[in-house]
């Protein structure tokens, strides 16, 4: 029998008991034979540092990083991929020690996205126009990648303009490089440009039961809404998107993907996400 520890990870965030990260890392180690627990692990609003070093100190190996964290994970990680670099946020924190240079930091959000949307969603993303809500952590995380899927332009709409227009400046030159146009404006501002062939909500206005934050008349007929949200608190922006005639989609697919990408980057291996998502969506399906 095997006496190899059992390495640990967890998902760190404020709320986390909503989170299938457990389930799809779970179903990861199963296929891959990797020796792993998944945890959820609830951070007090102004514990996060300390619930990380802690879960740390206590053997764990790393996290992924929810709401509402990214942007404080990206400064607590001593070493960062590009991509993180790029996002000033970071959803993958590995948990090397001082002699491997401290702890490493990526952000597999825009990668799990641009495969949600591309492969599983079947919609190629170059040469469309993308409104993209939200200018915090989850829309930083994905713009990058977003811009490199060549799209012909992402238009970035936030409650605040000033930060829409801040991330929109943080990615120009990386938005030149691939021949992409950015714009920034207010939620209000969107609809003067219409005419988006994709809609992303990265906003937080389904996890509090809001209402989709601009009207329906920004979108082309048949264009694909996407909110990064998944589960129940995804319905209501489902409904609304199927009540316009747009194709809905959540972010259960956008979870998996980038799950996957969190997998290689702390065992080495790239699990196979299409059964994990196939057997979420029946569990969801089944579920009262």
């Amino acid at each position: 029998m095997s006496t190899a520890p059992t390495d640990r990870y967890a998902v760190a965030g404020n709320p986390v008991a909503h989170s299938r990260s457990p389930d799809i890392h779970a179903m990861f180690a199963a296929q891959t034979g990797e020796r792993l627990i998944y945890e959820r692990l609830l951070c007090p609003l102004d514990g996060f540092e300390a619930s990380l070093r802690g879960f740390a100190a206590s053997g764990g190996r790393g996290c992924n990083v929810t709401v509402p964290f990214k942007f404080e994970a990206h400064d607590l990680a001593a070493r960062r991929s590009p991509r993180a670099a790029l996002a000033g946020a970071v959803n993958v924190l590995r948990f090397d020690t001082d002699e491997q240079g401290g702890w490493f930091g990526d952000n597999s959000d825009g990668l799990g996205l641009v495969r949600d949307i591309e492969h599983n969603a079947a919609r190629p993303l170059k040469g469309q126009r993308v409104l993209l809500l939200g200018a915090g952590g989850a829309s930083a995380g994905v713009l990058g990648s977003l811009i490199a899927a060549r799209p012909a332009e992402i238009h970035l709409a936030n409650r605040s303009t000033d930060k829409a227009q801040a991330l929109v400046d943080s990615h120009a030159a990386w938005a030149t490089q691939h021949g992409v146009r950015l714009a920034a404006s207010g939620l209000d501002g969107c609809g003067n440009a219409g005419g988006f062939d994709l809609l992303i909500n990265g906003t937080s206005a389904s996890l509090g039961g809001a209402a989709v934050p601009v009207s329906a008349a920004v979108l082309k007929p048949g264009a694909l809404a996407m909110d990064m949200m998944y589960g129940p608190a995804a319905q209501d922006f489902l409904d609304w998107a199927a009540a316009h005639g747009f194709a809905g989609r959540d972010g259960l697919g956008m979870l998996v993907e980038q799950a996957g990408e969190s997998f290689l980057i702390w065992r080495g291996q790239r699990p196979d996400t299409a059964p994990v998502l196939a057997a979420l969506r029946a569990q969801m399906a089944a579920a009262p």
